[in-house]
């Protein structure tokens, strides 16, 4: 991303913002990962489209957070978890208490990259297999998952009889492909993953293919929305209008085998769009771009007050732009998995993820499908490994610097960025290698960013109404939307921690 040069007028006209924008969209298009392609999915799956209503609520609250976020940063010069961490509350060996659920948070992200990388290695295995057992394993699955589809097409044709010819030929395979050994293809690409990541970090190549990831990124979304749109011309799986309805009505969908979906649902709001990690990193990217360089350091006089206005209405939208495409890739990775992999009953999980994720494809491209899924799904999944390792780590070293542990000095924090950006894929293979659930580790994540979200909520309010320039003040309609965002994000992490202390509570009685 090209810096803005130091001290700089705010563009006038809507183009001149255009050619401004940046830090919004980048983190739109790197962050359709495990979020978009595992978690929302997943949902879609177990509760069809009753809960779209909420996914497209909690894409669209999180926009005026994360301008307000941005907005204390550019106007103090400060990192964004020093802002944080002046929030008024408890504090603990001198550091607030959003700090430390920072440090919750981003222990259970690490996690969640680990899930992430064993998706990138179950991409890789499928596609590229090592071993025998390994292209043997996928000849028989990939005849089973065809069979698996066509059974459900025919039977929801009406065609018993081809049906059941077709589930007993399923079974014979599925017999087959049980009775082999367990390949190991999947965690040799684990390891190779995550070695060959830290070694490209450690060089200092994450640009270059982050920019790769993104244009595949992009590509595999315009996959996904060619699927979703022709989905609509076979009767057997196309969306109804009565479907969309019934999934923007608000309600919540029972309990299915014990699990209800609106606890995946309240996991997956914390990471879909710009999640709750995401929300505080953004800021780190908008200095990147030079936002803050533009602004200038903060003075009383009117000509820094103007300038600094004319830059946020770039921030605004540029945040504005992103929510938009977050938002509809978002909605189109949940229709696709509602109307696939809810009708056809598969759940993604453990080992079979990225090829029951697969099947979301199958209906459109046959057998096809499996190869343009393994690609996009590669092309995710690694971009967003990339860009967490980058900004995380970006975070990790504000953090010790915070509390003391690192020096300040600008040559010491770009270091320590490099170091914990490397370290930040080896961690997560070691995580990989021993936990192997993927789903549960993503949605682990999802649940403490959906709780930290609360948090976020309360410094958004603290930002606007207690550490402000009177000068920036916002219009009252905007004060309207931060307190229904924050709202929101209260009474979400309060649900969710609920829900989770229940379920504990359940478990021990």
């Amino acid at each position: 991303m090209a810096s803005a040069p130091s001290i700089s007028e705010p563009p006038q006209t809507l183009w001149q913002s255009l050619s401004h924008l940046g830090p919004g969209i980048i983190l739109a298009s790197s962050i359709v990962g495990s979020g978009e392609l595992i978690a929302t999915t997943i949902v879609g799956a177990e509760a069809g489209f009753v809960l779209l209503w909420l996914i497209i609520l909690g894409c669209a609250i999180k926009v005026a957070a994360q301008i307000e976020i941005g907005r204390a940063t550019l106007t103090w010069g400060r990192t964004p978890l020093d802002a944080f961490n002046r929030v008024p509350g408890p504090r603990f060996a001198g550091l607030g208490w959003i700090y430390w659920g920072w440090v919750v948070m981003t222990a259970l992200v690490v996690v969640q990259q680990g899930g992430i990388l064993a998706g990138v290695a179950q991409s890789l295995a499928g596609g590229l297999p090592i071993t025998a057992a390994g292209r043997e394993w996928n000849r028989l699955h990939d005849e089973a998952a065809n069979m698996f589809v066509a059974e459900a097409a025919v039977r929801r044709r009406g065609d018993a009889a081809e049906a059941d010819t077709l589930k007993v030929r399923l079974d014979t395979v599925t017999r087959e492909m049980n009775a082999l050994p367990a390949p190991t293809d999947e965690t040799i690409w684990a390891v190779i993953t995550g070695v060959v990541t830290a070694g490209l970090l450690a060089i200092g190549r994450y640009r270059l293919i982050e920019r790769v990831s993104i244009m595949l990124v992009g590509t595999f979304t315009l996959v996904t929305l060619l699927a979703l749109a022709l989905l609509q011309y076979d009767p057997v799986w196309a969306i109804t209008s009565a479907d969309v309805i019934s999934g923007l009505i608000p309600s919540i969908p029972p309990a299915v085998g014990g699990r209800s979906p609106l606890v995946t649902a309240l996991a997956t709001i914390g990471i879909i769009g710009v999640g709750a990690s995401e929300l505080m990193v953004y800021p780190y990217w908008c200095i990147e771009k030079g936002y803050g360089k533009a602004v200038g350091p903060r003075d009383d006089s009117p000509v820094w007050a103007a300038r600094a206005r004319g830059w946020m209405k770039v921030m605004q939208l540029d945040a504005w732009g992103s929510m938009i495409v977050y938002t509809t890739v978002t909605i189109c990775f949940y229709l696709l998995g509602a109307a696939t992999l809810g009708r056809l009953g598969l759940r993604p999980a453990g080992g079979e993820m990225v090829r029951t994720l697969g099947a979301m494809y199958a209906p459109v491209f046959g057998e096809w499908a499996r190869g343009v899924f393994l690609i996009g799904a590669f092309a995710v999944l690694y971009s967003t490994l990339f860009v967490a390792a980058a900004g995380n780590a970006r975070m990790v070293v504000d953090g010790l610097i915070l509390a003391g542990r690192l020096p300040s000095d600008d040559a010491s924090r770009a270091v320590w960025s490099r170091r914990l950006s490397v370290a930040w894929p080896l961690v997560a293979l070691v995580l990989a290698l021993i936990i192997r659930e993927p789903v549960a580790m993503v949605l682990a994540s999802g649940i403490v960013q959906a709780i930290m979200l609360a948090a976020l909520g309360v410094a958004v309010l603290y930002f606007r109404h207690r550490d402000f320039d009177p000068r920036l003040a916002p219009s009252r309609a905007w004060d309207l939307l931060l307190w229904a965002c924050s709202a929101g994000f209260i009474m979400l992490g309060m649900w969710t921690l609920w829900q989770k202390a229940a379920a504990i509570l359940k478990s021990i009685v």
